[in-house]
């Protein structure tokens, strides 16, 4: 399939006026979102790899009140100003920048009104995060920082795993097993946290990944690049299950699983 790419821009408001700019592709949506360094090279290709699939792709650049959409440089200059600002920002102003990038793919008139979200480091936690909205039936969230600490945005409070009950899709979550950004005590609230909340998900904790093992960039020599096939292939299962087939909504009834070998 063949990808057609233009920029939208939408008018933000609730951490100062800006603007967000989305590449484009076709039929259910999928958010993508970013890292800290905005959308790199590595996030517009996966994006592509995700449009190429059949599926519309927005993603917003994350930092909007405080620079232009082009991405930050992998290097500690770009490092230094996406952590500071990671935690400058207003957590409404994350939660109305996946409001209204949902929004603008269901505004398309070539959208299916199924969503998805997806997205890598501080893109992971914003893609949970967009999970929470009622209208997103399908969420991966690779490596997805702050999540466990309850850090993300001004005051670093933010209550991601407390709304865990609010998401109504299915979840995948992935990690690597040597991510110290997120320690293995920070993974299993993670994971228990969901259980508790009976939420729909899938947990993978790969052996001997580092955090942004997926990066295909300037990753200090963490990218692995099998394990990142298999992972693509979680993410295009799922969005195929759930944005492309038509399931209908949730029995409601409680699985009874048999004993049976």
């Amino acid at each position: 399939m063949l990808i057609k790419e233009f920029h939208k821009d939408v008018q933000t408001q609730a951490d100062g006026p800006g603007t967000m700019r989305y590449p484009h592709a076709k039929f259910p949506g999928v958010v993508v979102f970013s890292e800290i360094y905005q959308v790199t090279g590595p996030v517009q290709r996966f994006a592509r790899q995700i449009a190429s699939q059949g599926y519309i792709v927005a993603a917003p650049s994350s930092y909007h009140e405080f620079t232009g959409p082009e991405a930050l440089a992998y290097d500690v200059p770009g490092t230094d100003a996406g952590n500071e600002w990671k935690i400058t920002k207003k957590l409404s102003a994350y939660d109305e920048d996946a409001e209204l990038s949902v929004t603008t793919l269901l505004n398309m008139p070539t959208c299916s009104g199924r969503i998805g979200a997806t997205g890598m480091c501080l893109g992971g936690h914003l893609a949970y995060r967009c999970a929470l909205d009622s209208r997103v039936s399908a969420a991966v969230c690779y490596f997805a920082t702050d999540i466990h600490s309850h850090s993300l945005g001004a005051g670093k409070n933010d209550d991601s795993l407390q709304r865990a009950g609010d998401i109504k899709g299915e979840l995948v979550m992935i990690f690597g097993k040597n991510d110290n950004h997120v320690p293995v005590d920070g993974r299993t609230l993670i994971r228990q946290t969901l259980h508790d909340a009976g939420v729909e998900f899938s947990f993978y904790e790969i052996a001997g990944a580092q955090h942004a093992f997926i990066r295909d960039e300037l990753s200090k020599d963490r990218y692995d690049a099998a394990i990142t096939k298999v992972c693509f292939e979680m993410l295009i299962e799922l969005f195929g299950r759930r944005l492309r087939t038509d399931l209908g909504e949730p029995s409601g009834e409680k699985l009874k699983v048999e004993d049976i070998c």
